[in-house]
């Protein structure tokens, strides 16, 4: 067993959307998108640093606002380059966590569940999280990730398809194997280096899914699953869904 690393999270935020403009700064109960992200995930127990990482004056004027750390990235391609950009100015880590600006619902358990594989095994490269599979609309939707792994917890596969199918047609069983993907991902800091600078991969390309990149290039990613279900915010009407969930626990005012 490895030591414990020191891990850096970061917090990807574009600003402009296609559609939901300016997403990380939506009013959720009185406090903008991004910071009910960044105070759920300093509360991590296995994460030292959290910086939101963003391409607009405007995220980083409202991080500083309510104490957060920002570091302006510039234009950058997708996601995990802007979270790369940011590991390469801060040398002192050892893991850096992809902590997805539109998640406001993560539990800071979720972040130590994406570190503490790298504690158990010091030669992996990249976690990430999914949960039980429990909703045939789900299953049959292209839009929901699925993820099927081996026996020790590494992903054979990431698809937008049914999966896993059967002798007899992809058809929904309670039960199922498979996971629903959750986008939260760990990496050792000098494999995201290295990942962001590979070449596109057939697989990938297929189903719109960077992480596969990893598994066409032959890297080990250990999946863990968490008994949380998530809402990606990417339109105004998932928005509503969190605010509603998070009035119901009694996070807002009335």
């Amino acid at each position: 067993m490895s030591s414990r690393p020191r891990v850096l999270g970061v917090i990807p935020a574009r600003y402009e959307s296609s559609r939901f403009p300016g997403k990380p700064l939506a009013d959720i109960l009185g406090k903008p998108m991004i910071q009910h992200v960044y105070e759920r995930s300093i509360r991590s127990e296995m994460v030292d640093r959290v910086v939101v990482a963003t391409d607009d004056e405007r995220i980083v004027i409202a991080t500083e606002a309510f104490g957060g750390e920002a570091f302006l990235t510039g234009e950058c391609a997708t996601g995990t380059d802007r979270v790369a950009v940011t590991a390469a100015n801060f040398p002192d880590c050892d893991v850096v966590l992809n902590i997805q600006g539109d998640e406001p619902l993560l539990e800071p358990v979720m972040l130590d569940a994406l570190v503490r594989p790298f504690v158990d095994d010091a030669e992996l490269v990249m976690t990430t999280l999914g949960e039980p599979l429990a909703r045939e609309s789900d299953y049959a939707s292209p839009n929901v990730v699925k993820v099927v792994h081996d026996r020790a917890g590494l992903v054979l596969y990431f698809s937008r398809a049914s999966m896993p199918g059967s002798r007899d047609g992809s058809v929904w069983e309670d039960g199922m194997p498979g996971l629903r993907h959750i986008g939260l991902y760990g990496y050792r800091r000098d494999f995201l280096q290295t990942m962001v600078c590979l070449d596109p991969t057939p697989f990938e390309q297929r189903e719109g899914l960077e992480q596969l990149r990893a598994l066409e290039n032959g890297y080990r990613v250990f999946v863990t699953a968490m008994p949380y279900s998530t809402i990606g915010v990417d339109t105004p009407e998932e928005l509503a869904a969190v605010i509603e969930i998070l009035r119901a626990r009694g996070e807002g005012p009335g």
